[in-house]
This record gives C-alpha cells, structure tokens and sequence, in this order.
C-alpha cells in the first residue's frame, strides 16, 4: 500500500476532535485505501488493533434490507468496554438512514468517527438534520501528479515521461500501480464511469431515456474548460433533433456532480467582487474520463491542463472560480483564507504569450500571477507575472 501522505495528515489534524470526518469522492479514486492508511497509523500511535472497527458496507455480507438500527447494533455489538473506539466506516450511504446511526454513536459512545461515500446519498438533506455543525466534509481526488511520481516510484522513469503519461492516463490509483497500455487504461476508467453512471445516478434516479441522458454528459465531456449553460446544452439538442427541457439538464448536472463526476466552477467578477450564476465551467474528476468516453486527442490536451490545474489548487485547499474582469477571462482566481492567486493556463507560451500576460496584467492588485504552460522553454518573469512549467507549478508547495 502506497500512502498519500496529504490525507493522513489531515485526518491526524481532526483525530479525536469530536466531529464525523467524511471523505467524499469519486468511485475508485482511493477511498477506502486512506482508511486503511489511516488504521494503520492508528496501531503505530499505540491504539490497540480491537478498539479500531473498520466496516465496509459495500460487502456481500450486507443486503439492501439493513437499516440504521442495524448498522448501530452491529458497531455497539463490537465495542465491549468504555474505552475510545475508532469507527472506520466505508460507503455508508449504502444504509438507508446511516446519518442517524452515526449521530447516535458520536453522542452515545466514546468514539472517533471516519466515513465515507461516492454518491448522492452520502450528502442528503439528512446531513443537516442529523449532524448539523457535527461533520467535516474532505474532498478525495485522485492521484496528484506528486503522488502519481510516488506510485511511479519504483519504474525509475523520468519527470518528464511520466508528466506526458499522468496528462493522457490519468490519476486513478488502479491505473498509477500498474503498466497498463493507454486502450487497457481507458477501458479500466470506462469500467468505473459506467458502475457511477449505473450504481449512483440512473438507477437511483430512475433514468429513462438513457441515450439522451448520455448525450448530455458527452456535451459536457467536449466542453470541459468552457463556460455554457443549461440553456447551450438545451439549444444544442434541439439542433440535433432532440428534446429536454432546461430542468432536467439542470438536474442531470446536479446528479453527475453528487456523484462527483464533475466539478462546478462559477465565475467571480473582479470588479463588483461577486460571484454570477451564469456561464459556469464543469471540469471532470479525472482527465482519463474524457479520454475514455472520446479517446485521446492532442487537441484536447489544453482543456485537458486546465482540468489539472483546476484539482491541484483544490487539493491545495483553494476556492476556485474562473474571473471575470470586464471584458476578459481569467482562467482562474484561487482564494484561501487571506490569500489570492490568479492562474493563466496554457500548452505552448510563444503563440498567445501577449494575451495570457496581459489579461493577468490588468488586474490592478499585488497578489501572485502565474502562466503555467507545457512549454520547457517558457519559465521566467514577465513584468511580474511568473510563467511557470506545469511540472514545477504541481510539485509545489506554496504559490
């Protein structure tokens, strides 16, 4: 088991604060592995091995007929003393009510709480009514380009090789552990959208007209780094001869993005210093899921680095919105507590340099600004503004 270092020492920054620690992500983008990270660095600080009840409700041994009186019973069943226990709980939203047993084990019992979840289910309504102020909620993304290097390790291949086959393959742990092929690989992270697109949203919310619902999705897959609306997509199919309304696009997007297929984006205008509902940007969960619906294309590379980019700053811990400031478009402004940087991404600096510069350099403030760009020749200063390869923006620490 490779360890990714970044979410255990998050979860060690909330261990014993009595708050539920939910990991939320995608199917497969290593979930379950933190938990079992997590165990074992539990028994390493001296917790004895009986008092950590690590479930797995994805289990054969569980059928869709458990309730949260069951999922209660069956964790106080296993905790015979006063002592503190450690719950690791994986995928509980298969329970039907599992907010009320996990709120009944954080106020009834001396324990310390890890779940976690990879649908719609995960983040209900039931949240705030069951454990209002009572959670944390940690983003899980697949591999970053550091932690695919870490994966990688061990193949003594170069930086740089590995950088071109993380932007083509992908960060999903399954595909960074072993050597597949790029047609082995894409059919691997196809595997994984269909049981998403299965398990999490057509059936849960009873999809009729499939082929429609795919067409929606492929629109947003060729749009990735674009802004549309509900209204383009609407527009779009008409075109093509067929019909949804404005509501269902809205709801098909909502549903891809509980599942944590896609990532909202909104725009933030830097002169009224708010953020406009309109003209939002989607990013995929992993840059493979394009690539194995569409199949690699370099054309499709640029998008592609925005999408990186995008994961990366999230990682890190930033907000992140696409800015508007009048006329021109930022890729994105990145807010964390007090700090702001702003972000220009591109393949190749030399063929539109000029315009990536100058949109950052119009803005009239002194926080950090950045091009990051593939181009191996590109890095230096331009007026202030840092152009930046994207290997060395990824390994970074602090902007």
């Amino acid at each position: 088991m490779i360890v990714r270092p970044h979410y255990l020492d998050l979860l060690k920054t909330y261990r014993d604060v009595p708050l539920v620690k939910i990991l939320a992500g995608i199917r497969r983008c290593g979930k379950s592995t933190i938990l079992d990270m997590l165990q074992d660095d539990l028994i390493k600080s001296g917790v004895p091995a009986d008092h950590i009840i690590n479930m797995r409700y994805t289990s054969e041994d569980f059928d869709d007929g458990m309730t949260d009186k069951d999922m209660y019973n069956g964790i106080k069943e296993k905790m015979t003393d006063g002592e503190r226990y450690y719950l690791l709980l994986d995928e509980v939203q298969e329970i039907t009510g599992w907010e009320k047993a996990v709120n009944s084990l954080l106020e009834n019992a001396n324990t310390d709480i890890y779940v976690t979840g990879s649908n719609s289910k995960l983040m209900s309504s039931e949240l705030s009514t069951y454990l209002t102020g009572r959670y944390i909620s940690i983003p899980v993304f697949t591999l970053s380009f550091a932690e695919y290097m870490d994966f990688k390790k061990a193949s003594g291949r170069a930086p740089k090789e590995l950088l071109t086959e993380y932007i083509r393959m992908g960060g999903f742990p399954i595909i960074a552990l072993s050597n597949f092929d790029e047609g082995a690989a894409y059919q691997i992270v196809e595997g994984i959208y269909s049981s998403v697109i299965t398990s999490d949203i057509t059936k849960r919310h009873n999809i009729t007209n499939f082929d429609l619902f795919n067409r929606v999705v492929k629109y947003i897959v060729e749009n990735v780094g674009k802004t549309f609306s509900a209204n383009a997509i609407v527009k779009f199919l008409k075109s093509e001869g067929r019909s949804l309304s404005v509501e269902s696009v809205y709801n098909y997007l909502e549903w891809l993005e509980k599942a944590f297929v896609i990532y909202r984006c909104q725009r933030y205008d830097l002169q009224g210093k708010s953020i406009l509902k309109t003209q939002e940007k989607f990013y995929l969960a992993d840059a493979s899921l394009k690539y194995c619906m569409m199949g690699f294309n370099p054309k499709s590379v640029a998008a592609m680095l925005e999408n990186i980019v995008y994961f990366e700053l999230r990682r890190k811990g930033y907000k992140v919105y696409i800015g508007k400031n009048e006329t021109k478009e930022i890729d994105f402004v990145a807010v964390r507590r007090d700090e702001r940087i702003y972000v220009q991404v591109c393949r190749n600096l030399p063929e539109k340099s000029d315009r990536e510069v100058a949109n950052l350099l119009e803005i009239k403030d002194h926080y950090p600004k950045y091009v990051v760009t593939l181009d191996a020749l590109a890095a230096g200063n331009i007026n202030g503004v840092k152009i930046v390869h994207l290997a060395d923006f990824l390994f970074a620490e602090n902007y």
